[in-house]
């Protein structure tokens, strides 16, 4: 592709900021993009990335500056004036209603109509272009639900293409993909760029920035710190501007006694799923469980904490042989399990910060919640993982996902669990 400063840019934003109660989340901050780009946004948790995104969807509205898209200014109207405009967003939870097809998801809300009747012909024919142009072979007439997580996630491409996007924004994409399928999404993403069409792309995962990315900015507590070429950087660089510092190891393995064996698990089996699954887990110790999608590392966690049934298979703690039958008999034995899922299934999303960090044991007697030590507990753990909210009482759904995350840690820390499964 030609230089990025030889185009003109489809999105500017100028001075743009947003500020939530006692938060400036995003200051300031100007930013090109040009089309046919992969433009990574990179940053730490609450750096200000996703923020920056959702102001550009206009999921959020700015509390000051200005957002033009194809030389124009915008107004904010939603979401949907967003799409309009061309501006698609694909989120990491994908927004498809999984009891329709496929073709259905694609034209929803703009189906093609004809005498005052869906014309489903026409609807399947336009969905096969769409879904060819993004490489997926699926009948436009299955349903959504039915598709593997990277076929979904190929459909919400898709749907960007149907709205003739202009600018596709992809909030860490390959999450949950198996390295097979990464490839497949920067084959997709090459051909959008190819397309001239811009793609704004949020990753933690530096090895990606480096092959996909034609530029890099990088956000540091709500600004810019600087936008740069790929070419022009390596990895130490970019870990120092996201940082604002040097450091000779990114993720320093703590020096720690590795104690006698904590947790010993032995020939757990459910279904086809798990065949014969053990292991032995050791007090200070960190056990990974490596593995393609679907090789049955979620499955085994799930099934020691209860979480599944189990068909065989024994769980000793401390020694002592322990019957867990459900996740409550797990938790109270010592074991948590903080879930890939973590707005599905990790988070009350419209409670607070307090009543989230609490709910895996709450503080009381006799029936009651004791308000005032929820709120200690929750002050004392928001201090000690930085999260970054301005109250307590704030609701999670409105927190940057790094945050979310830490409130998820924070509960199962407050249960004084003695085994944690870490699930993605």
């Amino acid at each position: 592709m030609s230089s990025p400063e030889s185009k003109e840019p489809v999105v500017r934003l100028k001075r743009v900021s947003k500020e939530f109660p006692g938060v400036l989340a995003v200051d300031g901050v100007d930013l090109e993009i040009v089309p046919g780009e992969v433009h990574v946004v990179a940053g730490e948790n609450g750096a200000g990335k996703s923020t920056l995104m959702k102001l550009l969807s206009q999921v959020e509205r700015p509390s000051g500056g200005e957002i033009e898209i194809s030389g124009r200014p915008v107004e904010f109207r939603g979401p949907g004036h967003a799409q309009s405009l061309g501006v698609a967003m694909v989120y990491q939870e994908f927004a498809l209603a999984p009891h329709l097809s496929v073709a259905e998801n694609l034209f929803l809300g703009r189906e093609p109509m004809r005498a005052g009747f869906i014309n489903r012909g026409v609807e399947r024919a336009d969905a096969g272009k769409l879904l060819e142009r993004v490489g997926l072979q699926v009948a436009p007439e299955k349903s959504a639900g039915s598709l593997t997580v990277a076929e979904q996630q190929r459909v919400e491409i898709a749907k960007a293409l149907a709205i003739d996007a202009k600018v596709v924004i992809m909030d860490e994409p390959t999450a949950t993909l198996a390295e097979r399928e990464i490839e497949g999404l920067f084959g997709v993403i090459r051909d959008l760029s190819s397309q001239d069409i811009a793609v704004l792309y949020i990753s933690h995962r530096l090895d990606e920035i480096f092959r996909i990315a034609d530029r890099v900015t990088v956000m540091r507590d709500g600004r810019v710190v600087d936008t740069v070429p790929t070419s022009e950087l390596n990895e130490d660089e970019l870990v120092r501007l996201m940082v604002g510092r040097d450091i000779d190891n990114l993720y320093p393995k703590p020096e720690v006694e590795i104690g006698d064996v904590l947790l010993r698990v032995s020939g757990v089996s459910r279904g086809e799923k798990l065949k014969d699954c053990s292991f032995e887990l050791r007090a200070g110790e960190i056990l990974g469980f490596a593995g393609l999608v679907g090789a049955g590392r979620t499955e085994l966690a799930r099934a020691v904490f209860g979480a599944d049934r189990v068909d065989a298979g024994t769980v000793e703690l401390e020694g002592r042989s322990v019957k867990i039958k459900n996740p409550q008999t797990a938790i109270d034995a010592g074991i948590g399990y903080l879930t890939e899922d973590r707005k599905g299934e990790g988070l009350a999303l419209q409670l607070g910060v307090d009543q989230n960090i609490s709910l895996a044991n709450l503080p009381g007697s006799f029936g009651f919640i004791n308000l005032g030590k929820e709120r200690e507990i929750a002050r004392r753990r928001r201090n000690e993982l930085n999260i970054r909210t301005p109250s307590i009482r704030r609701r999670v759904q409105v927190l940057s996902g790094g945050n979310q995350q830490k409130v998820v840690v924070a509960r199962w820390l407050e249960t004084r669990a003695k085994v944690l499964f870490f699930d993605e």
